[in-house]
């Protein structure tokens, strides 16, 4: 059975406002899950969560709001909580962008995230938040991605394309066809061992297809 809960590694104990917004996010991500976004109503969240609905709203002030959470959540995660200095050399390039690719892989892989992501899919007509919400959460991940990368063509470690152009390329190698595949399940999310790899091959393949003029 997969797990729903949105949020995670919190301290045993821990009370007040963060406890209570992350029982409120488990509560209505649960929800979405079992009634879907549309279906899933505030009562029913305030109720699973055992806060009242004002209590609900004052944290959060609507059912979007909480998808917007939820989603945000899980968003930060794929990110360093400090961007990394420039790269000096393609070898720290080139462990950047491994990084980069295997927290993306191992938390886009979660099965919170699929999902969210299956939810946007199936309500897609009658819930069009969901897609936006997503959508946010991808621009920033590729927006880090396209500052590393243009910090390093700016340093000559890169060659070629404009550095947007480099992101798309990269994701493309890291992913191909897995995310579908993942939500039809039609193949398990890799193991932390295939993701360095994954994250592995698309750097090579990136840093081959863009050395800088005259490597």
């Amino acid at each position: 059975m997969e797990s729903h809960d949105v949020v995670s590694d919190r301290p045993i104990g821990e009370t007040g406002e963060p406890a209570l917004r992350r029982r409120i996010l488990n509560a209505a991500f649960g929800a979405f899950m079992e009634h879907g976004y549309s279906g899933a109503s505030t009562l029913e969240i305030a109720t699973r969560a055992k806060v009242s609905k004002r209590e609900l709203y004052v944290l959060f002030g609507s059912k979007q709001a909480m998808l917007r959470a939820c989603i945000a959540e899980r968003a930060k995660r794929m990110l360093p909580s400090q961007p990394p200095p420039p790269a000096r050399d393609r070898g720290a390039l080139s462990a950047m962008l491994i990084a980069f690719g295997e927290r993306l892989l191992a938390e886009v892989c979660q099965p919170a995230v699929l999902a969210v992501h299956r939810l946007a899919v199936t309500e897609a007509d009658h819930s069009p938040e969901i897609a936006q919400e997503l959508r946010v959460a991808r621009d920033a991940n590729f927006a880090a991605l396209i500052t590393m990368l243009s910090q390093a063509r700016d340093a000559g470690l890169l060659g070629g394309a404009a550095p947007e152009e480099m992101a798309i390329e990269f994701m493309s190698l890291l992913w191909a066809d897995l995310i579908m595949q993942l939500l039809q399940r039609l193949v398990a999310p890799p193991t932390a061992e295939e993701a360095r790899d994954k994250a592995q091959a698309a750097t090579r393949a990136l840093l081959k297809l863009h050395a800088p003029a005259g490597a």
